[in-house]
């Protein structure tokens, strides 16, 4: 299973950024996938999560109202949609693959490199 994370870069605040997480798997239809976060010195934080389905979809509270994910199983890709991001939401973004939607991240298998979101004027 391989997971290639995309779509970083520098962005103003109050900006908006899509990041793309393609899912190389043949069981990619079993698997929630979600996007983490993470600052150095700081632990993994929980940033969204969404079912093969899309019926079941969590959201941190940072990520409420700012943030959507969606995914597209035909092109085996989930996104996250950023807007109205700030200073704070700077870090590596990190895809990862699991069998159930959940908000903690040893409940996930498969994990992609990571992208890097810069929230900077």
């Amino acid at each position: 299973v391989q997971l290639q994370a995309s779509g970083g870069g520098l962005v103003q605040p109050g900006g908006s950024l899509r990041l793309s997480c393609t899912v190389f798997q043949s069981t990619f239809s079993m698997d929630a996938t979600a996007w983490f976060r993470q600052t150095p010195g700081k632990d993994r934080e929980f940033v969204a999560a969404i079912s093969w389905s899309g019926e079941t979809i969590e959201y941190a509270d940072l990520a409420k109202g700012r943030f959507t994910i969606s995914r597209d199983n035909r092109r085996n890709t989930v996104d996250l949609q950023m807007n109205g991001v700030q200073a704070e939401d700077t870090a590596v973004y990190y895809c990862a693959s699991g069998t159930v939607v959940s908000d903690v991240d040893f409940m996930y298998r498969y994990w992609g490199q990571g992208t890097q979101v810069t929230v900077s004027s």
